[in-house]
């Protein structure tokens, strides 16, 4: 986001003031997180997911949708090169043609980059509303089908242009083994946000941030096709422990730490941030349920890519003025167990305080979704508990990492 918007925060109290020019969320929800190939939305393609998911975000406070002035949408695996399929989906929530739309690709962090764009728009003047939203369909976009035929061998000739193309699962191990991070630590983060899940989704504590999405879903065992409503996420799993992920077999090395149990699910689903000016959002009489404060990216050596977050996170609080105690919750991407681990440690950050509701490994990792999707999750979160401030930050494939800071204002 442009630093003019930034530098005029400079701690916490400054953070929490309100002025007709901030940026304002008006609403924020996301879809259940499905099962890729296997769950509720395995049937239901990407822009299809999307429609729904703009949709659900405009009609939940009533906006007219024509003073909609942009879409930004983070894609990791676009069809068709992306674009053509978001302007799809938007025109079908029923947008009009007046509204253009983007896509994005950061990755990991390609939802909250598009929430991140739409922000700087408004901070600069350019619009007063706009939605940065996230969609993945890993079910038909995630595989081998996606894959260049080759790449160049002069490009290839530069170590770290090379390393970019490390299968995200060894990246998990060289964290491991380059920072000590061990199973056993893996394994208790990972069944810690296992059981953090299944008790937020037994107290119906997802219900608020979830768009329930009515699809077509092809019954595997009649190949009928049955229409229903996906409204929790299929991936939860309770009574994990760390006794029995310990009984998992490595997946990407031999003798290696990370397996199925401890890294992020291959999932599918959607999120919508709706975003304007706070003198906008109150001219419209829209409700405001947070304010978007700043966000930053940072680089990072591509084979440990997943430490992205501990070089995020200090630079977006010394952006705002934050201390880390300021923070009174985080969400953090749990790409791998590892590198979550790490990012935690490296920090000195309160365990208690990351990923209130657990993350991606219990929940999903909907590549594309996730930026946004923790955006929902947070201000949700924040509503529950009576928190106000609270930070999002991911690890980015090619080794990156992005955070941003938000208020809740429920």
């Amino acid at each position: 986001m442009a630093s003019s918007a930034q530098v005029a925060y400079s701690g916490k109290a400054a953070v929490l003031a309100k002025s007709d020019n901030d940026v304002v969320i008006v609403a924020a929800v996301r879809t259940a997180m499905t099962k890729g190939k296997r769950g509720g939305f395995k049937d239901t393609r990407p822009e299809e997911l999307l429609s729904g998911i703009l949709r659900a975000v405009y009609t939940k406070v009533n906006l007219d949708p024509s003073l909609i002035e942009d879409i930004s949408v983070g894609n990791v695996l676009p069809p068709g090169g992306g674009a053509s399929g978001a302007r799809m989906a938007a025109l079908h929530a029923g947008i009009p043609f007046t509204t253009p739309i983007a896509t994005v690709n950061r990755q990991c962090s390609s939802g909250l980059t598009a929430v991140n764009q739409i922000a700087a728009q408004i901070a600069c003047g350019q619009i007063d509303v706009g939605i940065g939203a996230g969609v993945e369909s890993m079910t038909f976009g995630y595989g081998p089908t996606t894959l260049p035929d080759g790449w160049s061998e002069a490009v290839l000739s530069n170590q770290e242009s090379e390393d970019c193309l490390i299968p995200m699962g060894i990246t998990s191990e060289n964290v491991a083994a380059d920072y000590g991070i061990t199973r056993a630590q893996q394994d208790a983060f990972a069944a810690n946000s296992f059981k953090k899940a299944a008790a937020a989704a037994k107290a119906g504590g997802f219900r608020d941030e979830i768009a329930p999405l009515k699809v077509n879903w092809v019954d595997p065992k009649s190949e009928q096709v049955k229409e229903i409503t996906v409204s929790a996420d299929d991936g939860v799993r309770d009574g994990v422990t760390a006794e029995s992920l310990s009984k998992l077999k490595p997946a990407f090395k031999k003798d290696g730490t990370t397996h199925a149990g401890n890294a992020s699910q291959i999932s599918d689903g959607a999120a919508a941030v709706l975003l304007a000016r706070r003198s906008t959002a109150k001219r419209l009489g829209l409700p405001i349920v947070g304010k978007f404060v700043a966000a930053a990216v940072a680089g990072v050596p591509p084979r440990v890519m997943g430490i992205g977050p501990a070089f995020a996170i200090p630079k977006v609080l010394k952006q705002t003025g934050l201390k880390p105690e300021d923070v009174e919750f985080f969400e953090i991407n749990e790409a791998f167990a590892s590198q979550a681990v790490y990012s935690i440690e490296k920090l000195g950050l309160p365990y208690e305080k990351v990923n209130l509701h657990g993350g991606a490994i219990a929940i999903g990792h909907p590549l594309g979704m996730t930026g946004a999707r923790q955006i929902a999750t947070g201000l949700n979160i924040a509503k529950q508990t009576g928190k106000r401030i609270f930070v999002t930050s991911m690890c980015i494939g090619s080794g990156m990492g992005m955070a941003a800071v938000f208020v809740s204002e429920h």
